[in-house]
């Protein structure tokens, strides 16, 4: 392995482990990941025979960030780059999806996020609201040349940070809203509720660490489903 395609790999296990503390005025986060973008970019830059590799960009929320906690191998192997940042919502991932998705040139990127919406993480939200920001990331991706995967938000039926919400009907109904805008895009959809669920339309306690996040074996259930759509991405 060339040098710069070492420091690129270990540039992502440093930022998969790792999220930089954010000042309470960067509203969006758009610091947490500035180092570690700059890093990628420059090792990018220096090797030639990275163009040819497919990156892929995950985004999201604490869905996203803790699965690169758990399961490191899964993003190196696989040339993925995490971009989760926990209790984030669609509106802060919109406004730093320039620098931490398209600036980066990925191949594609995979889309997770809604749930801290409603959960009111950033005030109230509308389903509408959850949707118009997905589908302008959607078409910022587009625009510049980038493959989109949509997946649904996780099963919960209790955010443990705001308890008296009974958010499992409203997050079923938000998957139905981004299943559909997938389906009439051409956008391939990973659907990890069905995978996640159970019979009280919560999260499934072999494979949660809590009411409303996924546990490693969680996110090893859900990674075939996300590897496919992936590949279904980039094939069109």
């Amino acid at each position: 392995m060339k040098t710069s395609a070492k420091f690129f790999v270990s540039a992502l296990l440093l930022a998969g482990a790792f999220v930089p503390e954010c000042a309470a005025q960067d509203w969006p986060n758009l610091n947490c990941y500035r180092e570690a973008n700059a890093t990628l970019m420059e090792a990018r830059q220096s090797d030639p025979d990275d163009a040819r590799i497919d990156w892929v960009v995950f985004m999201g929320d604490s869905g996203t960030q803790g699965w690169t906690e758990k399961d490191p191998e899964f993003f190196t192997s696989n040339h993925f780059i995490g971009r989760g940042i926990n209790g984030q919502t669609t509106p802060q991932m919109l406004l730093r999806f320039r620098q931490d998705v398209i600036d980066l040139s990925p191949k594609a990127v995979v889309i997770l996020g809604g749930a801290n919406d409603v959960a009111g993480n950033t005030g109230p939200s509308s389903l509408k609201m959850i949707m118009d920001n997905i589908k302008s990331m959607v078409e910022l991706a587009r625009a510049n040349g980038i493959k989109v995967v949509l997946c649904s938000v996780l099963p919960s039926n209790h955010f443990y940070w705001i308890p008296e919400l009974k958010p499992a009907d409203t997050l079923i109904e938000l998957n139905r809203q981004i299943k559909a805008y997938a389906d009439a895009n051409h956008i391939p959809y990973a659907d990890y509720h069905s995978a996640l669920v159970d019979d009280q339309k919560g999260l499934n306690e072999a494979y949660r660490i809590d009411t409303a996040h996924p546990s490693l074996e969680g996110y090893k259930l859900i990674e075939p489903l996300v590897l496919q759509a992936i590949k279904e991405a980039l094939a069109q």
